[in-house]
């Protein structure tokens, strides 16, 4: 059986003896409107199973009620954790959430920033730092836009949040030095920002300073290492499945500290000692620097401190 027509303004109207514009004015909630007229229509809505056009009534408003989310990569813990923060601050505040992300891709994710504006939404996050200022401009120069994390550049219209990752380094590397660690490693997987500035700090504290972009040649390097400092936990999960696979204990053979302190890191084992971003609080700062701008406060640049969470594959040096 074909499914029942959908109910319409029209068919209320009709069952409640009404016209469609006294329907319209007491769905709406405006005033004019009798009390008794809008319960008699509000029961034929309820008894057809009428439900207003969200999308109609937000054309009529200019307003679409959404913000679109732009990420790297769903798969990252780190994205996702941006994304809940988001979320719950978009829900309270009555605004649906359009996420999109570009697969690493460059182009791909310029294209995904097209379409959410294509698509009408009031707002857009920007959970990347693979698109720089260049890339963002136009999209920031159609509505509101905040960016997430570090990218190259950003627009100066556009707002930011992002972590202290130079604060972040620092915490890794006293810790290490703290259990009196001296020969340490960097591991790194990328030389975008974020890492860079991760990577300087390890050099401006690291006498001797080793760094590796590739994790197997950390183990083949004869310096002795005694301590690596990742880039981000997934880089850390990969220095502990070699030393495994070598038969290095950690920590006692070997401390392993991450960066971003995801999900992964307390599920490790030993569980890792990470650099905790807090990418929750990061999310509901940019969401909540959507509503300010959409309210026509201007754009604000926000750099959120990181914490240090110690965990088992940090400890003291042995001899």
């Amino acid at each position: 059986m074909p499914a029942s027509p959908r109910p319409t303004i029209v068919d209320v109207a009709r069952t409640a003896g009404v016209s469609k514009s006294l329907v319209s004015a007491a769905l709406r909630g405006e005033a004019g409107v009798s009390a008794a007229s809008r319960e008699r229509i509000q029961n034929a809505a309820d008894r057809l199973g009428y439900r207003t056009n969200g999308w109609a009534q937000r054309l009529v408003s200019g307003r679409s009620d959404l913000v679109g989310v732009l990420l790297t990569d769903l798969r990252n813990e780190y994205h996702t954790d941006i994304v809940n923060g988001i979320e719950d601050a978009a829900h309270e505040a009555g605004f649906g959430v359009i996420l999109s992300h570009g697969r690493r891709d460059r182009t791909l994710l310029r294209g995904r920033l097209q379409s959410l504006i294509d698509l009408g939404v009031d707002a857009i996050i920007a959970v990347t730092g693979h698109l720089d200022a260049t890339d963002l401009a136009p999209a920031a120069s159609r509505v509101p836009l905040v960016v997430v994390g570090r990218p190259e550049s950003v627009p100066d219209n556009a707002g930011w949040v992002r972590n202290d990752d130079e604060r972040g380094a620092r915490l890794a590397v006293a810790h290490l030095r703290g259990l009196g660690h001296e020969r340490i490693g960097f591991a790194y997987g990328s030389a975008r920002p974020a890492s860079r500035a991760r990577r300087d700090v390890y050099r401006s504290l690291v006498a001797d300073p080793r760094e590796f972009d590739d994790v197997r040649s950390l183990f083949s390097d004869e310096s002795g290492l005694t301590a690596v400092f990742a880039a981000n936990d997934r880089i850390a999960a990969n220095v502990l499945g070699h030393a495994a696979d070598r038969g290095i204990r950690v920590p006692e053979g070997l401390s392993v500290i991450g960066y971003d302190n995801t999900e992964l890191a307390g599920l490790l084992r030993p569980a890792l000692t990470s650099v905790d971003q807090p990418r929750g609080a990061m999310g509901t700062a940019a969401m909540t620097q959507v509503l300010a701008m959409l309210g026509a406060s201007p754009p604000e640049r926000l750099i959120v401190p990181p914490t240090l969470v110690v965990r088992g594959s940090t400890g003291a040096v042995r001899g």
